[in-house]
C-alpha cells in the first residue's frame, strides 16, 4: 500500500499538500524501476532535486547541481586543472568513483558520451551542455544499477528529467559576476508550448542562452604568483634557463645545474610578463631570468557561449494510443588557456642535449613566452576553444492493450561533436628559428658519446624578447575533431498488476533493446605520437563501432502486505567486428514496511562495465613522465631494487605511450545496499542507506614501475631474457644512446580492483509557524567507511582513507560530503539558505611525504579543516506572473587560501584544485516572467 508518511523521505524539498496526497499518487515510473507504481520510496534510495530546488539554491547548471551533491566525494579534472586532456568539459565523481561509473540519462534515455577522453584515456559523459532552466528535475539512484540500466551503472544512475508541459509563454533573465572579478555571467531562457487538434497534441518548446566571461589567474591573490605563503621561500619561474652537465672532462656527469650565460644581466627582458622580468637565483641550483607572476596567466574557470533548443511533442490518436517526439539540441564554444608553464620552448624535445665546447657540457635551453611575445592581448590570443554540437531525438508510440498492459516502442539517435581548436607550436618551424637565431649551426657529435649534437650558441641572442611576428611564425592552431553516436531501438512492455498476491498487485516489465554506436577521434596528423609535428604536444587517436543488444525484465512481488520483494535480470552482448563481449547481471530487492511509517529496504545485484570504445580501439597515446629506471640503478651505480633512494636514476623522466585493446573483458562489480526510511508524520522523514561494491577487472594501462622491474630482472639474469616474457619487456621499455631510460609502452589491460562502502544520510523536514509562513529543511550526507585499491594482482591493498598519498592519487576524494538547505517561505516571499560541507581531507605535505608524520620548517602533514560554504537567495513573486530573485552563492566569500602554507614556494597552485575553487562570492539578479 503507499504510505503518506514515505512521501517525503527522499525528495529533496517538498511541500505539505504533496505529502498529504501521497495516498492518491498516479501510478508513475520513477529512476530505479520500469514498473509503475504508487510508492514514492521502494527498495532503491532515489534523491529527487526539483527545478525549484536548483533556482532556490543558487545552483548555476546541472553540473554545479551535481558536483554540489553530497554523494559527489570525488574530485574531478575541469576549468582549473590546466592542460589536462578534457579541460573544457563538465564531470561528476560519485562516491569517488571513475566519472564514466555512472549511467547519465535524459528523459531515462542513455547520453551520448563526450568524445574527448577523460585523463586521456577514459570515457566520460560531459554534463555541461543541458539547459538548467528547462529542467523538471533530476533523480540520483545511487549504487550499481546494471541489472535494469546496463553498461556503466556501477557507481549509480542518474536522470535528468526535462519538462513537458508549461502553463504559457515564459522568460527567465540572469546576469551576475563575481566580487573578485572575473567570471560575469549572462543567461536567458523562453519556454512555451500549445495545444491543438482538440486537445490532442500537446507542444512544448524552450530556448536557453549563455554566456560567461573566464577567470584569470591573475584575478586571484591565491593564483596571481609564485606561493609567497608556502613553508619554504617562493621560487620564480625559470624562463630563460640553460641547465645541465658542465665541465665533463674533470667531473664527469657530476656537476649538474644551472648556466648563467646572459651578458646583460636579464636587462634586455626585464620588459616582459608586465615588466616583472628579471634576475633570479634559485639555491642549490644556480641564476636564471624568470618572474613571480607567470601563474596568473591562465584561466581558472573557462570562459563559455552555450545554446541549447528543446521541444517535446505528444499527439493522442485516441484515448489507448499516443505519439511522442522528443528533440534536445546543444551548441557550446568553451574558451581557455593552459598558462605560460605549458607555452615555452626547449632542446630538449629534439636533442636530449647538446654540447657546448665553452662549457665541457651537455646542456639545454629553456625559454617561456611572455605576453609581450605573444602581442595584442597576450594569452587572450591564444586561448583554446572547445565546440561540441550535440543532440538527441527520441520518437515512438506508447499506450495500453489488453488488462492492464502498457507499451512504448520508440527509436533514440544521440550524436556529439567536438572540434578542438587548439594553440600549438609547430616543431620544425620552432627549432629551426632557435637554431638560426640562438643555435647557430651543428659542429659535428659530443666527444664523449657520440649521440648528442655540437652547438656553440649565441647566448645574448637566447635572452632577447620575441618579435610577435617571429612568434606567430612557429605557433598556429590546429584542430582536433571527434565524435561519438549511439542508435537504439527499444520496445517495452508493463503490466502494474498482472495478478494479484496477497500484498497486492504483482508487476512485470519487459524490455527489449537493439542498436549500435560509434567512437571516432581524429586529431591533426601532426600531433600523432609517430608523426611528432606539435613540439611539445601529443593526442589520442582511434575509432570504431559495435552493435549491441539487450533484454531486460523486472518482476515485483509483494509476498504478503508488509513484504515485497523485486526481481531483475538484464543481458547485455557487445560485437565489435566480430569479437563479442556480452554480460548477464541481476537484482534482488526486498521492501519491508512492519507498520505505515517505517521501512526497510535492501538490495543485492551484479553490475559491469563493457570495454569502451575508447578502450579496445584507441590508438597511441603519448604522455610524459617519471619512474625508477631500475636497471640503470644496478648497472651504472650498483643500487638494487628496493634500495634505490640514492640513485641518480630514482626519478628519471621518459615518454610513455599507451592505447588500446581489442581483448579486454567487461568490468565486473558485486553491488548490495541496505537502509531504513523513517517518516513518522507527513512532515518528516529520516533515510539512512548503506552501500557496499567489489569491482574487479577494472581496466588501467600496464604498470610503469611492474615493467621496468621485469626489464631490469631480464637483463640481469634473474629471469630469462629470451622468454616471450623477457623480450616483451625488452622490446617496450626503450633507451637511448647512453643506455637511459627513454620510452616505455604501456597498453590497456584488465588488472585493477577495488572494494569500497559508504553511509548516505537524507533528512526532510516542514515546519508550519503560523502566520510567519512555514520552514522547509533539507539534509545530506555521505560517508565514505572504507575505501581499498589493488592496482595489479600482485600488489597489496591500498587503504585510500589512511594513505594520503594514494588518496589524492585516486581522485583527491573527501571521506564525508553534506548539504543542507532551509527555505522560509511567508506570503510572496521565499529565502532559502543552503550550506555545502567538503569534510577533511590530506594536505599537500601529507601527500607528498605519503604519511600523517611529516614537518617542514613549521609546517606539518595532517588534514584540512572541514570547508564549509553559503549560498543564500531572495525569492518575491511580485505578482502572479513575475518574480525577481537575487542569490548570493559562497556568501562568506570562502577560498582556500589556508591550504597555501601547506605547499613549498614553488607551487602555482596552492590548494587542491580537484576538490576546491577559488572563484569566491558571486551575486546574481533574475526575473521570471509569465506571460
Amino acid at each position: 500500500m503507499p504510505l503518506p508518511g514515505l512521501a517525503l523521505a527522499q525528495s529533496s524539498d517538498a511541500s505539505a499538500e504533496t505529502a498529504s496526497n501521497a495516498s492518491t499518487l498516479d501510478r508513475v515510473t520513477v529512476t530505479g524501476s520500469l514498473i509503475p507504481q504508487t510508492d514514492i520510496e521502494t527498495y532503491a534510495p532515489v534523491t529527487t532535486i526539483t527545478a525549484e530546488d536548483i533556482q532556490a539554491r543558487g545552483f548555476t547548471s546541472v553540473a554545479d547541481v551535481l558536483q554540489q551533491a553530497s554523494i559527489s566525494t570525488g574530485g574531478v579534472q575541469g576549468g582549473q586543472t590546466s592542460a589536462s586532456f578534457t579541460q573544457g568539459a563538465e564531470a561528476v565523481s560519485m562516491f569517488s568513483l571513475d566519472p564514466g561509473y555512472t549511467k547519465y540519462l535524459i528523459n531515462g534515455r542513455p547520453m551520448a558520451n563526450y568524445p574527448a577522453l577523460y585523463n586521456g584515456s577514459d570515457v566520460f559523459n560531459n554534463v555541461s551542455g543541458i539547459p538548467v532552466d528547462l529542467v523538471e528535475r533530476i533523480e540520483i539512484l545511487p549504487g550499481g544499477q546494471s541489472s535494469l540500466y546496463g553498461s556503466d551503472a556501477i557507481a549509480g544512475v542518474i536522470n535528468v528529467i526535462l519538462k513537458d508541459r508549461v502553463d504559457g509563454p515564459s522568460l527567465a533573465i540572469r546576469g551576475g559576476t563575481y566580487t573578485e572579478g572575473g567570471g560575469n555571467s549572462f543567461r536567458a531562457s523562453f519556454a512555451d508550448g500549445f495545444e491543438a487538434a482538440d486537445g490532442r497534441l500537446n507542444v512544448l518548446y524552450g530556448l536557453q542562452y549563455e554566456t560567461r566571461n573566464a577567470i584569470w589567474g591573475y584575478q586571484r591573490d591565491l593564483t596571481d604568483s609564485y606561493n609567497t605563503d608556502g613553508y619554504s621561500a617562493p621560487i620564480a619561474s625559470r624562463d630563460f634557463l640553460v641547465y645541465g652537465y658542465t665541465d665533463i672532462a674533470n667531473q664527469g656527469l657530476g656537476n649538474f645545474g644551472y648556466v648563467f650565460a646572459d651578458p646583460a644581466n636579464c636587462a634586455n627582458v626585464e620588459g616582459l610578463f608586465g615588466g616583472n622580468e628579471g634576475f633570479q637565483s634559485r639555491p642549490g641550483s644556480g641564476d636564471y631570468c624568470g618572474t613571480f607572476v607567470s601563474p596568473g596567466y591562465r584561466t581558472l574557470r573557462n570562459a563559455k557561449d552555450s545554446g541549447q533548443f528543446y521541444t517535446n511533442i505528444e499527439f493522442d490518436l485516441n484515448d489507448n494510443h499516443q505519439l511522442y517526439a522528443q528533440y534536445l539540441f546543444s551548441h557550446e564554444e568553451v574558451d581557455y588557456a593552459t598558462g605560460s608553464n605549458y607555452t615555452w620552448w626547449g632542446t630538449g624535445s629534439k636533442w636530449g642535449y647538446y654540447y657546448d665546447p665553452d662549457l665541457d657540457g651537455l646542456v639545454n635551453l629553456q625559454r617561456a613566452f611572455a605576453p609581450e611575445d605573444i602581442g595584442g592581448n597576450g594569452y587572450d590570443e591564444i586561448t583554446n576553444q572547445d565546440r561540441t554540437n550535440s543532440y538527441m531525438v527520441s520518437f515512438g508510440a506508447k499506450g495500453f492493450f489488453g488488462e492492464g498492459w502498457d507499451y512504448d516502442i520508440g527509436a533514440t539517435r544521440t550524436q556529439y561533436r567536438l572540434k578542438e581548436h587548439s594553440w600549438v607550436r609547430f616543431a620544425d618551424p620552432i627549432n629551426d628559428w632557435f637554431q638560426e637565431n640562438v643555435l647557430g649551426p651543428q659542429l659535428g657529435v659530443d666527444p664523449y658519446y657520440g649521440a648528442y649534437p655540437v652547438f656553440s650558441p649565441d647566448y645574448a641572442a637566447f635572452y632577447q624578447p620575441i618579435s610577435p611576428e617571429d612568434f606567430a611564425s612557429f605557433t598556429g592552431f590546429v584542430n582536433n575533431s571527434s565524435k561519438t553516436w549511439d542508435n537504439m531501438l527499444r520496445a517495452a512492455v508493463t503490466n502494474a498488476a498482472l495478478f494479484g498476491l496477497p500484498g497486492g498487485d504483482a508487476g512485470l516489465a519487459v524490455v527489449v533493446e537493439g542498436g549500435n554506436q560509434g567512437w571516432d577521434y581524429s586529431p591533426d596528423y601532426r600531433l600523432l605520437p609517430d608523426v611528432a609535428g606539435i613540439w611539445g604536444t601529443t593526442a589520442v587517436s582511434g575509432g570504431g563501432h559495435r552493435t549491441r543488444y539487450a533484454v531486460t525484465s523486472e518482476l515485483r512481488l509483494p509476498l504478503w502486505d508488509p513484504l515485497t520483494v523485486t526481481l531483475s535480470g538484464r543481458y547485455d552482448e557487445f560485437d565489435a567486428y566480430g569479437n563479442t563481449v556480452d554480460k548477464p547481471t541481476y537484482s534482488v530487492g526486498i521492501e519491508y514496511r512492519p507498520i505505515d511509517s517505517l521501512l526497510f529496504r535492501g538490495k543485492y545485484g551484479t553490475a559491469f562495465r563493457a570495454p569502451t570504445l575508447s578502450d579496445t580501439f584507441q590508438g597511441p597515446s603519448g604522455y610524459y613522465s617519471t619512474a625508477t629506471d631500475y636497471w640503470a640503478c644496478f648497472d651504472q651505480e650498483g643500487f638494487a631494487p628496493g634500495e634505490t633512494d640514492d640513485c641518480s636514476f630514482d626519478s628519471t623522466q621518459y615518454f610513455g605511450t599507451q592505447e588500446g585493446n581489442a581483448e579486454l573483458e567487461p568490468i565486473e562489480a558485486d553491488v548490495w545496499n541496505a537502509g531504513v526510511v523513517w517518516a513518522p508524520t507527513n512532515n518528516f522523514s529520516l533515510a539512512v542507506d548503506y552501500y557496499s561494491w567489489d569491482i574487479r577487472n577494472e581496466v588501467d594501462t600496464q604498470s610503469t614501475d611492474q615493467l621496468l622491474l621485469q626489464e631490469y630482472r631480464c637483463r640481469s639474469g634473474q629471469e630469462d631474457i629470451n622468454s616471450a616474457s623477457c623480450q616483451q619487456a625488452l622490446e617496450w621499455v626503450g633507451r637511448g644512446p647512453t643506455g637511459l631510460l627513454s620510452t616505455v609502452y604501456t597498453p590497456k589491460v584488465n588488472v585493477a580492483q577495488q572494494t569500497l562502502e559508504a553511509a548516505t544520510v537524507t533528512v526532510n523536514y516542514m515546519l508550519d509557524i503560523g502566520r510567519y509562513g512555514s520552514l522547509r529543511f533539507n539534509g545530506n550526507y555521505t560517508n565514505m567507511l572504507s575505501h581499498f585499491v589493488q592496482p595489479l594482482p600482485t600488489d597489496d591493498k591500498i587503504d585510500l582513507l589512511r594513505d594520503p598519498y594514494y588518496m589524492w592519487i585516486y581522485d583527491a576524494y573527501a571521506k564525508t560530503r553534506a548539504d543542507a538547505s532551509v527555505a522560509w517561505d511567508i506570503s510572496n516571499w521565499t529565502t532559502t539558505l543552503y550550506v555545502n560541507r567538503i569534510g577533511s581531507t590530506p594536505n599537500y605535505l601529507a601527500y607528498s611525504a605519503g604519511s600523517y608524520d611529516y614537518e617542514v620548517n613549521g609546517a606539518e602533514a595532517g588534514t584540512w579543516a572541514p570547508y564549509i560554504t553559503y549560498n543564500a537567495s531572495v525569492n518575491w513573486r511580485a505578482t502572479d506572473d513575475i518574480q525577481f530573485s537575487l542569490l548570493v552563492n559562497n556568501v562568506l566569500n570562502k577560498m582556500p587560501d589556508d591550504q597555501a602554507s601547506n605547499y613549498p614556494g614553488t607551487s602555482s597552485t596552492p590548494y587542491n584544485n580537484y576538490l576546491y575553487n577559488v572563484y569566491g562570492r558571486s551575486l546574481m539578479a533574475e526575473m521570471r516572467f509569465q506571460f
